[in-house]
Formats: C-alpha cells, sequence, structure tokens
C-alpha cells in the first residue's frame, strides 16, 4: 500500500529542489496539486482489491501500451510537479531533477515530447482539455477502456477554449474523461477572476452537462473519495447518455511551505538556496527510499492490437475534361476513398461540412466524422488529442477560421502531430461573401511552422492526388481549396502532350506552358493559374510567349524548376489570391537564391486592397490578380527587353 502522505511529500521535496537548482520554475504551482497528483497516481480505491489497482492505471515501462491512462497536465508550468510524479514513481532520479530546464535536458520548463511521459506539450493555456477530448473520443472509438485525466488550472478557466472543450465533452458523453480543476486562487498577477469561489466553477460546468464535486484538494481523504468517485462507473465503449466528470479542488498555492502558502508575488518564481533549506524543514523528514507503485493496466483488446495496414489502392474520379469542378468538391470526392484505404484515418469538421464537402464520409464512415461545430480552436485540438493517439485527423472549415486556432496549430509542430488541415473558400475568388470568409493569411500562418507542408491545388485532378499524397506523408499538411468551380487542367492526354507525368508529389510543380523564347515566367497557384493559363492564351495571340509553373507546392517549393525558370527567363512574376506578405511571392523570391545567386526581376500581384463583396471575376479584376493583370505586367516588362 503506498503512503499517500510520504509520496506528497516527497512529490513537494523535487518541484522545490529542482526549481531552486534551475534558479527558475514555478514551484508554487506545483505545490498546490501536489496532493491531488499524488492520490491520483498512487491512491487506490478503498473497497478496491489489490488485483484492481488504483485511480491511474499505465505501464510505465511501456508508455506506448495503447490501454494506459492518459495524463494532460494543462497547467503546463507546473511541470515540476509532473516530473516529481515519475521521480516518486521511480523514473526520473534525483540527479536528472536537478536538470530541470537546463539545456539538453528532457526536462524542459513546460513538458514536451523530450521527456517520454508527456502526452502532448502544453504551456499555452486552455488547451489541455481539447486534447484531452480527442483522447478520450479515440478510446471510444478504438473501443479501449483507458481514461483521460486534464489537471486544469483556475487562471485557464478564462479561455474560451476550454469553454469549448467542455460543451464537446458534454455533447459527446465522454464519461472517461475526467478533468481536475486545481482552485488555487492566486495567477501571476494575483487574484484569478472568480478566487476561492468554488461553487461559480460548479455552477459553470453543470451547465455545460458535466457531473461535479467539490473538495478541498488537500485532505487526503475527500480527494481519494473524489477520484473514486470519478472512476468508479464501469463506462461503455458507445456513445451513450452518460457525462463527463470533474474535480473541483479547492486549494493553496505553495501548500506546505508557510512562507510562500496563498501568497500573492510568488507565481513563477523559485526560491533561494537558503528559502529552500528553511522550507524543507517546514515540509518535515523526507524518504527518498519510498517508491510509489503504479497500477498497470488491463491488457487491451485483441482487435485494437491489430497492425492497422494501410493501402494505396485509391481509386480517382474521372472527372469529366469539359465540365468545371471546385477543389473543394474534389476533396469531398476523395475523402470517402481515404478513409477505406486508411483506418486510422478520422475526419473533424466545423459545422460547414456541407460546404467543404467534408460530409460526404458520413454516408460511408460516419463513426470516424466527428462534428465539432463553430469552435475552431477545440477542433484543432481534439485534432492534436487524436494525432497523438496514432490517427491521421483531417480538420476541415472556412481556410479563413482556421486563423482563430492558430495558437492550437502553432502548439501541435511540438506535438509532432500529423494533422490535415484543409481550408477551403480561400481568396477574393470566394466573391459575394465578402472579406469577413475570404482566406487570405493562411499560406502566410503554415508556412510559419516547422517542417510544414502547404499545397494549393489548382483543379480536382491535382486536388485528389496531393490529399492522398497528403495522407501518406507524415507531418501537418495544409491544403488550400477554392469554391468557385474551375476547369479540369491535368489528364491523360495533357501528360502525353506534355511529357509531364500526372503524379504530383509535395516540393513539386507543374510546367504548363514553356518555350525558348519566353519573355517571363509566370508563378501561380490555385485559382491564379487559370487566370495565367488565359493571359498566355492571349498574349500567344500578339507573339508574346510566357513560361506558366503551377506551383502547387508552396512549402516545399520546388527549387530546382524556379531557378531554371528564373536563369532561362530572367523574369518571374507570381500571381497568388492571397495577402503579399508571407506569401507566394516572398517564397518564390527566396528560391532560387537556395541554389544560386542569379540575377533576376521577380513582380508579385496579389491582394493589396482592401478586400469587398462582388462577383469573383470583378474581385480578381479589383486586386489586379486575373488575366488582364498579368497581360499588363507581362507587357510592361517586354517593353522594357
Amino acid at each position: 500500500m503506498n503512503n499517500i502522505e510520504q509520496l506528497a511529500k516527497l512529490i513537494r521535496y523535487y518541484s522545490l529542489v529542482s526549481t531552486t537548482e534551475a534558479g527558475s520554475g514555478h514551484p508554487t504551482s506545483s505545490l498546490s496539486a501536489a496532493d491531488l497528483m499524488a492520490v491520483l497516481f498512487f491512491g487506490t480505491p478503498s473497497e478496491a482489491s489489490a488485483k484492481e489497482g488504483g485511480f491511474f492505471k499505465a505501464d510505465l515501462d511501456n508508455h506506448e501500451n495503447p490501454n494506459n491512462d492518459r495524463l494532460i497536465f494543462s497547467k503546463g508550468h507546473a511541470s515540476p510537479l509532473f516530473y516529481s510524479l515519475y521521480a516518486a514513481a521511480g523514473k526520473v532520479s534525483e540527479q536528472e531533477m536537478l536538470s530541470l530546464r537546463k539545456f539538453g535536458s528532457k526536462l524542459e520548463g513546460h513538458p514536451t515530447l523530450e521527456f517520454p511521459y508527456t502526452e502532448v506539450p502544453t504551456g499555452s493555456l486552455g488547451q489541455g482539455l481539447s486534447v484531452g477530448v480527442g483522447m478520450a473520443l479515440n478510446a471510444k472509438l478504438d473501443k479501449l477502456d483507458y481514461r483521460t485525466f486534464v489537471l486544469l488550472g483556475d487562471s485557464e478557466m478564462a479561455e474560451g477554449s476550454v469553454w469549448e472543450a467542455m460543451a464537446s465533452a458534454s455533447h459527446y458523453h465522454l464519461n472517461n474523461l475526467v478533468a481536475i480543476l486545481d482552485v488555487n486562487r492566486l495567477g501571476q498577477r494575483g487574484e484569478t477572476m472568480f478566487g476561492h469561489h468554488t461553487e461559480v466553477y460548479e455552477a459553470k460546468a453543470k451547465a455545460f452537462g458535466w457531473e461535479t464535486i467539490v473538495i478541498d484538494g488537500h485532505n487526503i481523504g475527500d480527494i481519494q473519495k473524489a477520484f473514486e468517485w470519478a472512476t468508479s462507473e464501469n463506462f461503455k465503449f458507445q456513445i451513450s447518455n452518460f457525462k463527463p466528470k470533474i474535480i473541483i479542488a479547492k486549494t493553496l498555492k505553495g501548500k506546505g511551505v508557510s512562507f510562500i502558502e496563498d501568497k500573492d508575488g510568488w507565481h513563477g518564481k523559485a526560491l533561494s538556496r537558503e528559502e529552500l533549506d528553511r522550507a524543507v524543514v517546514e515540509l518535515g523528514e523526507i524518504d527518498k527510499s519510498i517508491v510509489g507503485e503504479v497500477s498497470a493496466p488491463e491488457k487491451a483488446p485483441v482487435e485494437s492490437e491489430k497492425l492497422k495496414v494501410e493501402s494505396e489502392d485509391i481509386k480517382f474520379t474521372d472527372y469529366p475534361k469539359d465540365k468545371p469542378v471546385s477543389t473543394r468538391k474534389a476533396y469531398g470526392n476523395i475523402l470517402p476513398q481515404i478513409l477505406e484505404s486508411f483506418p486510422n484515418a478520422v475526419v473533424l469538421d466545423a459545422e460547414v461540412s456541407n460546404s467543404t464537402f467534408a460530409e460526404t464520409v458520413k454516408k460511408t464512415h460516419l463513426e470516424r466524422f466527428f462534428e465539432m461545430y463553430i469552435a475552431e480552436q477545440n477542433m484543432v485540438g481534439v485534432a492534436m488529442g487524436f494525432s497523438r493517439r496514432g490517427k491521421i485527423p483531417f480538420v476541415s472549415t472556412f481556410a479563413a477560421f482556421l486563423s482563430r486556432a492558430f495558437d492550437q496549430i502553432r502548439m501541435s509542430q511540438y506535438a509532432k502531430s500529423n494533422i490535415k488541415f484543409i481550408g477551403s473558400h480561400a481568396g477574393v475568388s470566394i466573391g459575394e461573401d465578402g472579406s469577413s470568409q475570404m482566406g487570405l493569411e493562411e499560406i502566410a500562418m503554415f508556412r510559419t511552422l516547422l517542417d510544414s507542408v502547404v499545397l494549393y491545388p489548382s483543379d480536382a485532378i491535382s486536388a485528389e492526388k496531393l490529399i492522398v499524397e497528403a495522407v501518406k506523408h507524415y507531418g501537418n499538411v495544409y491544403i488550400q481549396t477554392t469554391r468557385k468551380d474551375t476547369a479540369i487542367i491535368y489528364s491523360d492526354q495533357w501528360a502525353v502532350d506534355s511529357g509531364q507525368s500526372l503524379d504530383f508529389t509535395i516540393g513539386g510543380s507543374k510546367t504548363l506552358k514553356s518555350s525558348s523564347s519566353d519573355v517571363a515566367t509566370v508563378v501561380a497557384a490555385g485559382i491564379t493559374v487559370h487566370e495565367a493559363l488565359a493571359a498566355y492564351e492571349e498574349l500567344q495571340r500578339e507573339q508574346i510567349n510566357i513560361r506558366v509553373i503551377d506551383l502547387y507546392s508552396v512549402k516545399p517549393i520546388d527549387v530546382e524548376t524556379l531557378w531554371r525558370a528564373a536563369k532561362e527567363t530572367k523574369k518571374i512574376i507570381t500571381v497568388e489570391d492571397n495577402f503579399a506578405e508571407g506569401g507566394i511571392g516572398e517564397a518564390v523570391a527566396s528560391a532560387p537564391a537556395q541554389i544560386s545567386n542569379i540575377k533576376f526581376q521577380i513582380s508579385n500581384l496579389a491582394v493589396c486592397k482592401m478586400p469587398r463583396s462582388g462577383k469573383p471575376e470583378e474581385l480578381l479584376a479589383y486586386e489586379e490578380i486575373d488575366r488582364a493583370a498579368i497581360i499588363k505586367k507581362v507587357k510592361e516588362i517586354h517593353d522594357r527587353l
């Protein structure tokens, strides 16, 4: 039987000594939740047999065991507590604890994947519960009986994304999700919005459809009973009329050390050596020899252990050559095929599936479609949870609304996520809906992410093929699609005539028009490819040749093709239905320099005026990114030759 009081004291000790050694960190935020986490990890239900084990069940020697319970520290600044739990369990030495926050240490200032027990990087507050929703949904989908526990801080309860997650968990009846709210009253600069008024948090949680219990977060007996309550239900795999549970614990920041306990001004402040000595005396005798035992989970069902084979036998849509089709429609057409061939793929949409065309999978794979409603931050967080449990999430909404979730998207890069983001209704070419609906920033946004892939197909054929390439690629991929129906460019006959393959690879491009007498190269993507081709035809009548490149892969970019175009034509004109800053023009401008510092001129046609409502053709002309603008720019260059 674990001695919870002694283990809690040991956890406090490690939290204090590690932060003092580091000279920084958040010891007081760690001390407030130490009792809660000690009981979760090492406590045992009073009526349970030893065989049934404790509240938190995990094989600490095999973190990838699919049936391990999951623990997410949404209040990631309490990382000293997080690491101390595993130190108390014998998985982190005191010497390693003293490496906290040092360069090269696995114990970083906020949890990252460098530490093997981290489920997801945290620290940007308000995101952990959404990830927990994704992991809990994954358990239901895979018929696994693990629970997901999420430690929340009271300060982050001011974040709207938390309440998006609260609503989502209730909607999906996630009785395998347990939130633990550490109400320690004090934030970074003073008291939180509701201080110690736990009744406010309880009323809010109940209003969102959660079952609640309010406790003294330092009374071991109360905590024990709370976790018995939270884990007593023998939940079913199917989604039924159950509710998620939240333990609302009134705690004291800095609990256990009198001169910092419930005192303002100690957030994110480590104790000095002298203060540490005083604190350790107050803690009392520390038994470093004890090792807390964590209960092992039950063996996962056999079906969840089967290797999920991914098939590349995908049937692409046979599009009539003479019928325009939007790339968003192509996404909907290929999606059921992807889910059929990739059993780990799931689809999330923000209540616009009839416009993104993600709704097609509702007819074929309804159990793998998750409606996230108008809550994009939560949707991305849920996708992160799915991804961390081995799924390949497709996340779709209007491109403009993904910017709302950029903090979650930003954090996903640190989680090494494998998410496929689909942003439809991009650019001014969406037409009459107006500027609030126009995705003009997302290419720049996704280009900033480490190791991200940014794709922008121009027709239905290239869209389907690139979406398949995206699902085969491990890592975050952004695919921008357009609302407007566009002509089919690519076909078997095109491949024969051009001598190019119909394969579309990440990092590639297609040269649609070229000659030895090209006066300039026009580089376009998406909707502007069609404007560039129309400009080519008109210029041909005036015996002016231009090269046209479909830059469907914006990142990584086809450096070799662009370098050759810059060398041979000396002039490059980029045309994009996006804002110029961070967009295709800037991506192209830097590409040839990666190989050679050859001299060439580059001009960028982009959205530079305040967008407004109108017909697509009117808006492309207004922003000077249509065929007429391309022709004008080419002639300006030609006249200077």
